[in-house]
């Protein structure tokens, strides 16, 4: 069972690995510009330097944090303490989309705003997030 266990999650790692490639390039800007990170249950968790700053100024609104695979990129270590239940959801949904994650993603927010509704409040993923964490 441990074998089947350690496919699948090598299976899921390698799936997501497009995605989880941003997420390491960034998190090599990071680093560059005195950011750290840690690893946490799987999970690449980044934050300070260069991350921060552009966290800082996404146009839809403040964020804490966003996943890019099995890399979580956050404000500071405080943000990403309260926001890994959230976050954790998405690596999962970076797992199981692979590589049509993030076009998924844009679209969903597109869907939203098409829709007239918020392209991060009303998207389908961040919905599944925060529903999941909820219960």
């Amino acid at each position: 069972m441990m074998i089947l266990n350690g496919l699948r999650y090598g299976s899921a790692v390698v799936w997501a690995l497009p995605t989880t490639s941003l997420g390491l390039l960034l998190m090599a800007a990071a680093l560059a510009t005195r950011g750290r990170v840690r690893h946490v249950g799987g999970v690449l968790e980044v934050h300070g330097g260069l991350v921060a700053w552009s966290l800082a100024r996404l146009p839809l609104s403040r964020v804490a944090a966003i996943t890019l695979g099995h890399v979580v990129l956050g404000i500071g270590g405080a943000a990403l303490d309260a926001t890994r239940a959230h976050e954790r959801v998405h690596v999962a949904q970076c797992e199981r989309w692979g590589p049509y994650f993030l076009p998924a993603y844009a679209l969903s927010s597109l869907w939203a705003l098409m829709r007239g509704g918020h392209p991060y409040h009303d998207n389908a993923f961040e919905r599944e997030a925060c529903t999941r964490v909820a219960e």
